[in-house]
């Protein structure tokens, strides 16, 4: 059986380091579920485990968060475009924004359904994504802070996550700024600059973010542990929270270098390390049911380091396991760590089972002090408002 397992306490752990880290960094911080693509029994588990803050780029998975938690704060992470406002408005209580067009059509959908719809107001920082031009801030606020039903609650940038570019200091110290710019220009608090992500994780660890950014949009760290900046893993987090199971369909010695002459004519390009073998070397290789409709087999590592990812089309994966067999039979499964693309695929397909382990019973009865309690940013801007 291919399925994806979902370790609840790797996640867990995971979350539970990276809140010491908002923590010491006085921030407060979103876990991102797109990766997880509205998968029931995940979402229920990360409720149990106290977490009342979640961002989504789909609103069909906020709409699947809000059937599973209705009472957590929901944070619509793709900038909307005209015909989505309404869904924005009606289950998003935070969206990231960047168009006066349709932050004006917003104000008139909240207007409309009796609401107040906060947003983030996003800029463009050399990412090349979405947001506005430093040079547009004062006119676009200008517009944007007397509508009736919007309220803007902070700035925030996307820094890694389109270009490559690694996020500098120079970049959240610009925004430091800009916030500065706007208070002193408008007279009005603006709690949040909504600028850390996974990609920022490394800086912060090193005491170089300034504090001034103070809301974070978590995912890939939670599930993965990743290090997207420096490669591997970060510090004190598991990347075995999520492991894909694929089973051995066919296990045979072979030739490990084609008979005939080689030409690029698969539709499928590999990344894997290039092994080195010489004519007419043999070596025992597995055959596994899962190919590139299911996944991104360059984000595939097996967990087991002697294992090496020969090839794949689009129904199965070969992988060259060693001299021997080691014990691996028809039926047994190979173990991959999926990098975020692939999980993105492995999450939002329909051929790969999903398991979280353990049961979610046993999450049910976990006492109150182990709960992880991701508060809601919106109440901290609330408390702020207050003072």
């Amino acid at each position: 059986m291919n399925r994806v397992t979902i370790d609840l306490q790797g996640l867990r752990h995971n979350i539970r380091v990276i809140r010491s880290w908002m923590k010491k960094h006085e921030a407060t911080w979103t876990i991102v579920t797109k990766a997880l693509c509205g998968h029931t029994d995940t979402l229920r588990a990360l409720q149990l485990l106290g977490i009342r803050s979640m961002g989504d780029s789909r609103l069909a998975n906020l709409q699947a968060i809000e059937k599973i938690i209705p009472d957590f704060e929901s944070w619509y992470l793709r900038v909307a475009d005209m015909s989505s406002v309404r869904d924005v408005v009606g289950l998003a209580d935070v969206s990231l924004n960047s168009e006066i067009e349709v932050i004006n059509s917003l104000n008139e959908q909240a207007r409309q359904l009796n609401k107040t719809h906060r947003i983030i107001i996003m800029i463009e920082l050399g990412d090349l994504r979405e947001g506005i031009l430093p040079g547009s801030l004062i006119k676009f606020y200008e517009t944007v802070f007397d509508l009736s039903n919007i309220e803007v609650i902070g700035i925030g940038a996307n820094l890694g996550c389109l270009a490559g570019a690694v996020p500098n200091i120079d970049q959240f110290t610009q925004l430091a700024l800009y916030r500065e710019l706007l208070e002193l220009k408008f007279q009005r608090r603006m709690q949040l600059i909504s600028a850390g992500s996974s990609a920022v994780i490394p800086m912060l660890l090193e005491g170089k973010l300034p504090k001034a950014i103070n809301h974070f949009r978590i995912g890939e760290a939670i599930f993965l542990g990743t290090d997207i900046v420096n490669g591997g893993t970060l510090p004190e987090l598991r990347d075995d929270a999520i492991i894909l199971e694929a089973e051995i369909a066919e296990i045979k010695e072979k030739g490990l270098v084609p008979l005939s002459e080689t030409i690029s004519m698969t539709p499928f390009e590999l990344d894997q390390a290039h092994e080195d073998f010489s004519p007419g070397q043999r070596g025992y290789r597995a055959l596994v049911s899962v190919g590139q409709l299911d996944t991104e087999i360059n984000g595939l590592t097996p967990v087991d380091s002697g294992y090496h990812i020969a090839g794949a089309s689009s129904d199965v994966t070969v992988v060259n396991i060693g001299d021997e067999p080691g014990g691996l039979e028809v039926g047994d499964t190979i173990r991959f760590r999926p990098n975020y693309a692939a999980l993105l695929r492995l999450m939002s397909g329909k051929y790969i089972g999903k398991e979280v382990t353990p049961s979610l019973d046993k999450l049910k009865n976990l006492p109150e002090s182990e709960l992880l309690e991701v508060e809601p940013a919106i109440e901290a801007v609330t408390e702020d408002n207050a003072k």
